[in-house]
């Protein structure tokens, strides 16, 4: 599979709200930070949180606009548009960052500032 069908993939189970499908991506012992909260430890862990996540808008929908492989990380940049609980949407760029152990993901790092999602 290429990168790109990858990510799409991956973008599918979250913007699926699938949080199993998308853990299935990740290590157990897998690090996952969103923004700048504190990271979060293990695949239990991070569907908590995801859910958490979800639980704050409608949907989501991912466009990726450029990917890389490098040194051992899958990086994914674009926008995501996010439809609030209300119904009003926001789009907001996101660079994710892969760092990988084998095909699954070890650390999950999602640099994006999310306050006009929550403005």
């Amino acid at each position: 599979m290429s990168i790109q069908g990858w990510w799409q993939e991956l973008f599918a189970a979250i913007d699926g709200r699938q949080t199993q499908a998308f853990v299935g991506f990740l290590g157990k012992d897998a690090v996952f930070r969103y923004g700048s909260n504190a990271d979060v430890h293990g695949r239990e862990a991070i569907a908590a949180v995801v859910d958490q996540v979800f639980a704050t808008f409608r949907a989501s929908s991912h466009q990726l606009q450029r990917c890389w492989e490098v040194d051992g990380a899958r990086i994914g940049q674009g926008v995501v548009t996010y439809t609030r609980l209300d119904h009003t949407k926001v789009a907001l760029p996101f660079c994710n960052v892969l760092t990988m152990s084998g095909d699954l993901v070890s650390r999950y790092e999602i640099f994006i500032d999310p306050t006009p999602l929550f403005a």
